[in-house]
Protein backbone atom coordinates (compact mmCIF):
# COMPACT_ATOMS: atom_id res chain seq x y z
CA UNK A 1 0.00 0.00 0.00
CA UNK A 2 1.18 3.57 -0.58
CA UNK A 3 3.81 4.96 1.78
CA UNK A 4 4.67 8.64 1.63
CA UNK A 5 7.81 10.11 3.15
CA UNK A 6 7.20 13.59 4.50
CA UNK A 7 9.02 16.09 6.67
CA UNK A 8 7.01 17.78 9.41
CA UNK A 9 8.37 21.01 10.83
CA UNK A 10 8.15 21.06 14.62
CA UNK A 11 9.29 23.66 17.12
CA UNK A 12 12.63 21.86 17.39
CA UNK A 13 13.33 21.05 13.76
CA UNK A 14 12.41 18.80 10.86
CA UNK A 15 10.84 15.46 11.78
CA UNK A 16 11.09 12.82 9.02
CA UNK A 17 7.88 10.81 8.98
CA UNK A 18 6.17 8.07 7.04
CA UNK A 19 2.50 8.20 6.11
CA UNK A 20 0.96 4.84 5.28
CA UNK A 21 -2.29 5.00 3.32
CA UNK A 22 -4.87 2.24 2.77
CA UNK A 23 -4.83 0.84 -0.73
CA UNK A 24 -8.35 1.93 -1.70
CA UNK A 25 -11.40 3.80 -0.52
CA UNK A 26 -11.19 6.73 1.84
CA UNK A 27 -11.23 9.11 3.49
CA UNK A 28 -9.98 7.31 6.58
CA UNK A 29 -9.46 8.21 10.25
CA UNK A 30 -5.87 8.99 11.19
CA UNK A 31 -3.72 7.28 13.81
CA UNK A 32 -0.38 8.57 15.06
CA UNK A 33 2.01 5.67 15.68
CA UNK A 34 4.69 6.20 18.34
CA UNK A 35 7.66 3.89 17.84
CA UNK A 36 9.65 2.07 20.48
CA UNK A 37 13.27 2.81 21.44
CA UNK A 38 14.51 0.76 18.49
CA UNK A 39 13.67 3.64 16.17
CA UNK A 40 12.41 3.59 12.60
CA UNK A 41 13.17 0.28 10.91
CA UNK A 42 11.44 -2.25 8.64
CA UNK A 43 9.41 -3.77 11.50
CA UNK A 44 7.92 -0.36 12.33
CA UNK A 45 6.85 0.15 8.74
CA UNK A 46 5.38 -3.37 8.63
CA UNK A 47 3.31 -2.65 11.73
CA UNK A 48 2.17 0.69 10.34
CA UNK A 49 1.12 -1.06 7.14
CA UNK A 50 -0.78 -3.68 9.13
CA UNK A 51 -2.72 -0.93 10.87
CA UNK A 52 -3.33 0.95 7.62
CA UNK A 53 -4.69 -2.21 6.03
CA UNK A 54 -7.52 -2.08 8.57
CA UNK A 55 -8.64 1.31 7.27
CA UNK A 56 -6.51 4.01 8.88
CA UNK A 57 -4.06 6.61 7.64
CA UNK A 58 -1.03 5.98 9.84
CA UNK A 59 1.46 8.73 10.63
CA UNK A 60 4.77 7.28 11.83
CA UNK A 61 7.11 10.09 12.98
CA UNK A 62 10.78 9.54 13.71
CA UNK A 63 10.86 10.59 17.35
CA UNK A 64 14.68 10.64 17.32
CA UNK A 65 14.87 13.46 14.78
CA UNK A 66 16.56 15.72 17.35
CA UNK A 67 19.46 13.27 17.55
CA UNK A 68 20.24 13.17 13.83
CA UNK A 69 21.01 10.21 11.57
CA UNK A 70 21.12 6.74 13.17
CA UNK A 71 20.66 3.03 12.43
CA UNK A 72 18.53 1.40 11.38
CA UNK A 73 19.03 -0.92 14.31
CA UNK A 74 18.51 -4.67 14.38
CA UNK A 75 16.98 -5.25 17.84
CA UNK A 76 18.28 -8.79 18.23
CA UNK A 77 21.82 -7.47 17.72
CA UNK A 78 21.31 -4.43 19.96
CA UNK A 79 19.86 -6.48 22.82
CA UNK A 80 22.74 -8.94 22.59
CA UNK A 81 25.06 -6.18 23.82
CA UNK A 82 24.80 -3.09 26.00
CA UNK A 83 21.54 -1.79 24.56
CA UNK A 84 21.41 1.11 27.02
CA UNK A 85 24.71 2.42 25.71
CA UNK A 86 23.41 2.22 22.14
CA UNK A 87 19.84 3.46 22.58
CA UNK A 88 20.22 5.66 25.67
CA UNK A 89 21.62 8.71 23.83
CA UNK A 90 18.77 8.62 21.32
CA UNK A 91 16.11 8.16 23.98
CA UNK A 92 17.52 11.13 25.88
CA UNK A 93 16.54 13.41 22.99
CA UNK A 94 12.82 12.79 23.42
CA UNK A 95 10.20 12.31 26.13
CA UNK A 96 6.43 12.17 26.58
CA UNK A 97 6.32 15.94 26.91
CA UNK A 98 8.40 16.50 23.79
CA UNK A 99 6.25 14.05 21.84
CA UNK A 100 3.14 15.89 23.02
CA UNK A 101 4.69 19.18 21.92
CA UNK A 102 5.53 17.69 18.51
CA UNK A 103 1.93 16.52 18.13
CA UNK A 104 0.88 20.11 17.50
CA UNK A 105 2.71 19.97 14.17
CA UNK A 106 1.52 16.41 13.48
CA UNK A 107 -2.10 17.42 13.88
CA UNK A 108 -1.60 20.51 11.74
CA UNK A 109 -0.14 18.30 9.02
CA UNK A 110 -3.03 15.83 9.18
CA UNK A 111 -5.47 18.73 8.91
CA UNK A 112 -4.00 19.58 5.50
CA UNK A 113 -4.88 16.18 4.05
CA UNK A 114 -8.19 15.76 2.29
CA UNK A 115 -8.01 11.96 2.69
CA UNK A 116 -8.26 12.15 6.50
CA UNK A 117 -11.74 11.53 7.86
CA UNK A 118 -12.92 13.92 10.57
CA UNK A 119 -10.89 15.58 13.30
CA UNK A 120 -10.84 12.72 15.82
CA UNK A 121 -7.44 11.02 15.81
CA UNK A 122 -6.11 7.87 17.44
CA UNK A 123 -2.77 7.18 19.13
CA UNK A 124 -0.81 4.01 19.71
CA UNK A 125 2.59 3.77 21.36
CA UNK A 126 4.93 0.89 22.06
CA UNK A 127 7.46 0.72 24.92
CA UNK A 128 8.68 4.31 25.31
CA UNK A 129 5.85 5.37 22.98
CA UNK A 130 3.22 4.23 25.48
CA UNK A 131 3.73 7.14 27.84
CA UNK A 132 3.93 9.47 24.86
CA UNK A 133 0.48 8.36 23.73
CA UNK A 134 -1.05 9.17 27.13
CA UNK A 135 0.70 12.53 27.44
CA UNK A 136 -0.26 13.56 23.91
CA UNK A 137 -3.89 12.56 24.34
CA UNK A 138 -4.01 14.59 27.55
CA UNK A 139 -2.39 17.60 25.91
CA UNK A 140 -4.90 17.69 23.04
CA UNK A 141 -8.03 16.15 24.56
CA UNK A 142 -10.35 17.65 21.93
CA UNK A 143 -8.49 15.89 19.11
CA UNK A 144 -7.69 12.42 20.40
CA UNK A 145 -10.50 9.92 20.75
CA UNK A 146 -8.35 6.90 21.62
CA UNK A 147 -4.91 6.17 23.05
CA UNK A 148 -3.31 2.74 23.36
CA UNK A 149 -0.11 1.80 25.16
CA UNK A 150 1.54 -1.58 24.65
CA UNK A 151 4.27 -2.60 27.11
CA UNK A 152 4.75 1.07 27.97
CA UNK A 153 7.13 1.82 30.80
CA UNK A 154 7.31 4.53 33.48
CA UNK A 155 3.64 5.40 33.05
CA UNK A 156 3.13 6.50 36.66
CA UNK A 157 6.20 7.79 38.45
CA UNK A 158 7.03 10.53 40.97
CA UNK A 159 8.23 12.82 38.18
CA UNK A 160 6.26 16.02 37.70
CA UNK A 161 5.96 15.07 34.02
CA UNK A 162 4.70 11.51 34.60
CA UNK A 163 2.13 10.36 32.00
CA UNK A 164 -0.41 9.43 34.68
CA UNK A 165 -0.71 13.10 35.63
CA UNK A 166 -2.44 13.75 32.30
CA UNK A 167 -5.39 11.58 33.34
CA UNK A 168 -7.63 14.49 34.48
CA UNK A 169 -7.34 16.04 31.02
CA UNK A 170 -8.05 12.90 29.02
CA UNK A 171 -11.19 12.57 26.93
CA UNK A 172 -9.85 9.67 24.90
CA UNK A 173 -10.70 6.07 25.61
CA UNK A 174 -7.51 4.42 26.86
CA UNK A 175 -6.15 0.92 26.46
CA UNK A 176 -3.19 -0.31 28.51
CA UNK A 177 -1.56 -3.56 27.46
CA UNK A 178 1.03 -4.55 30.08
CA UNK A 179 3.64 -7.29 30.12
CA UNK A 180 4.21 -9.77 32.91
CA UNK A 181 7.17 -9.18 35.23
CA UNK A 182 7.97 -5.86 33.58
CA UNK A 183 10.50 -3.91 35.64
CA UNK A 184 9.55 -0.69 33.84
CA UNK A 185 5.89 -1.13 34.80
CA UNK A 186 5.61 -3.05 38.09
CA UNK A 187 2.27 -3.83 39.77
CA UNK A 188 2.45 -0.82 42.11
CA UNK A 189 2.88 1.49 39.13
CA UNK A 190 -0.01 -0.19 37.32
CA UNK A 191 -2.21 0.37 40.37
CA UNK A 192 -1.18 4.01 40.50
CA UNK A 193 -2.02 4.57 36.82
CA UNK A 194 -5.34 2.77 37.06
CA UNK A 195 -6.27 4.75 40.16
CA UNK A 196 -5.54 8.03 38.38
CA UNK A 197 -7.63 6.97 35.37
CA UNK A 198 -10.50 5.82 37.56
CA UNK A 199 -10.51 9.00 39.64
CA UNK A 200 -10.55 11.06 36.45
CA UNK A 201 -13.51 9.02 35.12
CA UNK A 202 -11.52 7.98 32.04
CA UNK A 203 -12.97 5.10 30.07
CA UNK A 204 -10.13 2.58 30.00
CA UNK A 205 -9.16 -1.06 29.82
CA UNK A 206 -6.01 -2.47 31.39
CA UNK A 207 -4.86 -5.99 30.60
CA UNK A 208 -1.72 -7.88 31.56
CA UNK A 209 -0.50 -10.29 28.90
CA UNK A 210 1.34 -13.54 29.68
CA UNK A 211 4.29 -12.26 27.68
CA UNK A 212 7.52 -10.30 28.12
CA UNK A 213 8.12 -6.59 27.67
CA UNK A 214 8.26 -5.97 23.92
CA UNK A 215 6.06 -8.90 22.92
CA UNK A 216 4.24 -6.90 20.21
CA UNK A 217 7.38 -6.15 18.19
CA UNK A 218 7.95 -8.77 15.46
CA UNK A 219 11.71 -8.19 15.33
CA UNK A 220 12.26 -8.45 19.11
CA UNK A 221 13.70 -11.66 20.58
CA UNK A 222 10.68 -11.82 22.95
CA UNK A 223 8.05 -11.47 20.21
CA UNK A 224 5.00 -13.58 21.05
CA UNK A 225 2.76 -14.18 18.06
CA UNK A 226 -0.32 -15.33 19.99
CA UNK A 227 -0.12 -12.44 22.46
CA UNK A 228 0.53 -9.99 19.62
CA UNK A 229 -2.60 -11.16 17.83
CA UNK A 230 -4.56 -10.47 21.02
CA UNK A 231 -3.00 -7.04 21.20
CA UNK A 232 -3.88 -6.22 17.61
CA UNK A 233 -7.46 -7.33 18.15
CA UNK A 234 -7.74 -5.06 21.19
CA UNK A 235 -6.18 -2.13 19.33
CA UNK A 236 -8.46 -2.47 16.31
CA UNK A 237 -11.52 -2.83 18.51
CA UNK A 238 -10.55 0.40 20.32
CA UNK A 239 -10.08 2.35 17.10
CA UNK A 240 -13.20 0.86 15.58
CA UNK A 241 -15.31 2.06 18.52
CA UNK A 242 -13.82 5.52 18.77
CA UNK A 243 -12.84 6.49 15.23
CA UNK A 244 -15.48 4.62 13.24
CA UNK A 245 -18.24 4.83 15.82
CA UNK A 246 -18.43 1.06 16.12
CA UNK A 247 -18.91 0.58 12.39
CA UNK A 248 -16.09 -1.96 12.28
Amino acid sequence: MPIEQVTIRTRDGDCPSHVVIPASGGPWPAVIFYMDAGGIRPAMLDMAQQLAASGYIVLLPDLFYRYGPYGPFVPKEVFAGDFRAVLGPLMATTSPLKAAEDAEAMLAYLDTRDDVRGRAVGLVGFCMGGGMALATAGTYPERFAAAASFHGGNLATDATTSPHLFAPKLKAEVYIGAAENDGSYPPAMAERLQRSLTEACVRYTSQTYPAAHGWMMPDFPVYDHAAAERGWSAMLALFGRTLYGGER
